[in-house]
């Protein structure tokens, strides 16, 4: 059976899961940047930022509506958004659409990510992580 929806409906506690999975990629990330070397290729820690943005993400939809995005991850923010509506800030939806834009590059590509530009990458991840953190915790 193909599946032709990139979305799936999850259990309703699948979403804490999730959010403890974009805690855990989150701090991965953070001691891979603390121990970098400024020459490194930064591309296993930006792909660690990617899959906590992810992970985020799936825990409000999984929490709000029940389902998570599957395959295509350029279409998580459309979902996220659908989901949340105005509860989505622009300014968030920006930072996880930034960092998904990374993904295919840093967990697939050829060229090496500079250490710097994952710090700032790490910054957006931070403030959307925050930000779903609080969104996913409130009863709203």
């Amino acid at each position: 059976m193909t599946r032709t929806s990139p979305r799936r409906k999850v259990p309703p506690d699948f979403w804490s899961g999730r959010l403890k999975q974009g805690r855990d990629f989150l701090e991965a990330a953070r001691q891979a940047i603390d121990f970098a070397e400024p020459g490194q290729n930064a591309n296993p820690i930006v792909s660690q930022i990617v899959l906590s943005a992810i992970a985020y993400s799936d825990a409000l939809t999984a929490k709000r509506a029940g389902i998570v995005n599957t395959q295509d991850h350029a279409a998580a923010p459309k979902l996220l958004r659908d989901i949340l509506r105005d509860q989505l800030p622009d300014s968030q939806e920006r930072k996880f659409r930034r960092i998904l834009a990374k993904k295919d590059e840093s967990q697939y590509g050829a060229r090496p990510e500079l250490v710097s530009y994952a710090k700032l990458l790490f910054e957006d991840l931070e403030a959307f992580a925050q930000w779903a953190e609080d969104a996913a915790t409130s009863g709203r």
